[in-house]
């Protein structure tokens, strides 16, 4: 039991670090600025669940497609780090990640609303490579039934807190300092950084015993 704890504290740490809700309400608020209450919260509802219904898919299906492509659990390691390694380094630098947040083309505010909660809300912001990547690995360390339950449960409830923090965020920023946001994105990006190397560790470990 305490091992299960273990593992989805570092799971809970992995999503919430790579998600990043709080740096990612500037960017929410404003892709929908001008459009009314109830339609930003609708915005918000259906970028989280469909956030959260890719990575559950990849999460459950992961095995499948490693082995449609003829992927090996070390390469996804080893190349899922490198990518996460790339995003984490550019948070930790202050930089925005271009795998994490839109290009100015993808900002247009003539795009329909309902396009807004697809892409680039739930695609790439949301469920980009990045967090695909960290949850194919989580499953792919421990590939239990319940393992994969806990993965899927962890990503649920950090899609609860980015709901909450895109509906409440004009009020959570007003709360904080301008480079409050800024410390906590580099933090993150820390974070992110270490779970990438280890990532690339276990990859490393995994295939030297895979072609021994």
């Amino acid at each position: 039991m305490y091992g299960i704890f273990i593992f989805a504290s570092t799971v809970f740490m992995g999503f919430f670090a790579i998600m990043n809700p709080i740096g990612n309400m500037p960017i929410f608020l404003g892709l929908v600025e001008g459009i009314e209450k109830p339609e930003q919260k609708k915005i918000a509802w259906k970028s989280v669940s469909l956030a959260f219904l890719i990575v559950a898919a990849f999460s459950i299906f992961g095995s499948v497609i490693f082995k449609a492509f003829g992927i090996t659990l070390p390469a996804f390691q080893i190349g899922g780090g490198l990518l996460i390694f790339i995003v984490g380094y550019q948070l930790l630098h202050g930089k925005e990640s271009s795998m994490h947040h839109p290009s100015e083309g993808e900002n247009e505010k003539d795009n329909a609303v309902e396009d807004i909660a697809i892409s680039p809300l739930a695609i790439p912001i949301l469920a980009g490579p990045g967090t695909i990547s960290t949850a194919m690995n989580f499953v792919g360390e421990e590939s239990s039934l319940l393992h994969i339950v806990v993965v899927i449960g962890v990503f649920a409830v950090i899609c609860l807190i980015t709901y909450l923090c895109f509906v409440f965020g004009e009020k959570i920023l007003s709360y904080f300092k301008k480079g409050v946001v800024k410390v906590i994105t580099r933090l993150m990006g820390l974070i992110i950084t270490i779970i990438s190397v280890q990532m690339v560790i276990a990859g490393v470990h995994n295939a030297l015993k895979l072609y021994r």
